[in-house]
């Protein structure tokens, strides 16, 4: 039985609509009748992209000019709910905008939020899926509460794909007054400069791990993520050891990924880390450990040392 309507966060970044939102946009148009979004300002192209992914119409607030997303997006949303009724169930990214926009609607609304989940399901109610004990126990909880049902989801839970549907219809998203909170204005944004495709949407991923012996060894899974035209990743061990950055680290704590090839150098194999990749179509684990637990998840496991195992897997790939 499909909900009637389910609202679902638009997030937009340098490239568009965020991936977030149209893996969240393919599950909404499985579980409901009417797919809307809900956006801060909506920018060129949003409308015939959520539209080809599902959406029949986009509630903007319009140009923000720098203010807070969380603040104007959440009071908005609450008015618009107030005045004209609740759909069924709100669908956000378990991100930092994600987050901020659901806990302000979770006040002004008066309802609890399920955050981090990974699947959803209504043939009984609205019931979602969440990972605990670091991805070793899934806990199935029920919305009781009414509507709205708020919901995040994590990325990479649900797999985007077209609908072909036309551009949706966009409509303006008033937005009362904020108070002393809606004055915040950001100044300036640092985007990291990168090379290669990103982490979470990388076809192949080359990981390295405590395994690897010293910061500088890193070199060698950076080279083999560049020959394969993938992108590098990290364990949380050398993320906290202050090797790389953060936004290099797979696992609970930092991005989860599901690219074709997956390659675990030098990584143990916490449960943690596995929580952020163990999606992967194809995992490849090397590792001097035959028990090491990534081999226990591993398509591919290779028992060695990672300092002579990955130089010669590059010489071999750059005679190709």
């Amino acid at each position: 039985m499909a909900l009637p309507k389910v609202w679902v966060h638009a997030e937009i970044n340098e490239n568009g609509v965020a991936p977030i939102t149209l893996e969240m946009l393919a599950k909404a148009r499985e579980i409901a009748d009417t797919v809307e979004v809900f956006v801060g300002d909506a920018g060129d192209g949003i409308a015939a992209t959520v539209g080809a992914h599902g959406a029949t119409a986009v509630h903007a607030t319009g140009d923000l000019g720098g203010k807070l997303q969380g603040v104007h997006v959440a009071a908005a949303l609450a008015a618009a709910i107030e005045a004209n009724g609740a759909p069924d169930l709100l669908m956000l990214g378990t991100t930092y905008d994600g987050r901020d926009i659901a806990a302000r609607l979770s006040v002004k609304l008066d309802k609890p939020v399920l955050t981090n989940n990974i699947d959803i399901d209504v043939t009984d109610g609205i019931v979602v899926t969440t990972p605990i004990f670091g991805g070793t126990q899934l806990v199935k909880t029920k919305f009781a509460a009414g509507a709205p049902a708020i919901a995040l989801f994590r990325p990479k839970s649900f797999v985007a794909e077209e609908s072909g549907g036309g551009a949706a219809a966009v409509s303006e998203l008033a937005v009362p007054d904020t108070g002393a909170a809606g004055t915040a204005v950001r100044t300036n944004r640092h985007v990291e400069e990168t090379t290669g495709p990103k982490l979470d949407e990388a076809a192949v991923v080359v990981a390295g791990g405590r395994g690897l012996g010293e910061a500088a060894k890193f070199d060698l899974i950076e080279d083999l993520a560049k020959t394969l035209k993938g992108a590098p990743g990290a364990s949380r061990a050398i993320v906290d050891a202050g090797w790389v950055p953060y936004s290099y680290q797979v696992g609970q704590t930092g991005k989860v990924v599901k690219p074709t090839v997956y390659i675990a150098a030098g990584i143990s194999g916490a449960t943690q880390h596995m929580v952020g990749m163990k999606g992967s179509k194809n995992i490849i684990a090397i590792n001097k450990d035959p028990e090491a637990p990534i081999f226990g998840v591993a398509d591919l496991g290779i028992v060695g040392d990672v300092h002579k195992v990955l130089p010669k897997l590059l010489e071999a790939l750059q005679a190709r």
